[in-house]
């Protein structure tokens, strides 16, 4: 059942890669377009927490300070994002985004909440791996790598914040109440960011403002679902779970696009999704 909601979250990620996609075209990747997008889903998330939740409102410390901390953590990640699609190289970026997001959560898991290396772990963490560089194309500043490094350090710690809160014995509120909590944050570091670029601010669209909060819906809904399934299954085998799901999902996404899968995304694809077998049949 927890492999299940894993998957329903690795669908959600990947349509709502599509809609950051299509804010993008209407809006750019500027600084004051991204965190517009960032306050409008984040918005969007909170309500969507709020119908989950039934509109309950909670806080305990414990609860305000992982959020905060996840809250500052997701916008460097933004930020670091931002500048190395100004300075560097697409497939790379997606590299370091990825590995991060499963080895960091992996060793946190391993080393610090005692989850044990497993054969099906080490296999599906090495075929996952190996997928990522195949599709990596040259291009992008040397200046960039600093950015890459960022990225790779924030998008992982995305994924050891769930589980330090869900994990540590410390009074906290309920999986809704968490996220509404952090995007609450977030709207506030947002309106921060975006009071620093005032002067180039302008009215966005309805378009861009719609894409926005779709995916602000499906990213909330996904991260909650994910912080439910973390009190079962360990991060060691639900991030690399994750993150072969979201190749295959995404270049699934793309075969119904303009934009086709090459023959190394879909060899991409196949050691993905022989790692995620591997994690699931492999004890």
């Amino acid at each position: 059942m927890y492999y299940g909601m894993v998957m329903i979250s690795v669908v959600m990620f990947g349509i709502q890669f599509l809609f950051s996609d299509k804010y993008q075209q209407h809006s750019g990747t500027g600084a004051v377009s991204s965190f517009t997008m960032v306050l409008f889903s984040s918005l969007a998330a909170i309500i969507t927490m709020g119908i989950i939740s039934g509109f309950r409102f909670a806080v305990t410390p414990f609860s305000l300070l992982i959020a905060a901390m996840a809250a500052v953590n997701n916008t460097l990640c933004s930020i670091c994002s931002l500048k190395t699609l100004e300075r560097g190289n697409l497939s790379v970026y997606s590299l370091f985004s990825m590995l991060g997001g499963m080895v960091l959560p992996c060793i946190a898991g391993i080393f610090f909440f005692n989850e044990g290396i497993t054969l099906g772990k080490l296999l599906c963490v090495l075929f996952v791996a190996a997928s990522l560089p195949i599709t990596v194309t040259k291009g992008g500043s040397k200046s960039a790598y600093i950015y890459y490094v960022g990225v790779f350090i924030f998008n992982g710690m995305a994924g050891v914040y769930p589980k330090i809160y869900t994990s540590l014995p410390y009074p906290k509120v309920a999986e809704a109440e968490y996220t509404t909590l952090l995007h609450c944050v977030t709207v506030l570091i947002a309106l921060t960011m975006l009071l620093f670029h005032r002067k180039d601010l302008k009215k966005p669209g309805l378009k861009p403002v719609l894409f926005a909060s779709a995916g602000g819906i499906l990213n909330s809904t996904a991260n909650f679902i994910l912080l439910i399934a973390l009190a079962v299954l360990p991060a060691s085998v639900q991030y690399p779970f994750l993150t072969g799901g979201v190749i295959i999902v995404s270049t699934l996404i793309a075969a119904f696009t303009s934009r086709k899968p090459s023959k190394k995304e879909i060899l991409a694809v196949a050691l993905a999704f022989t790692g995620i077998l591997l994690l699931v049949l492999v004890p």
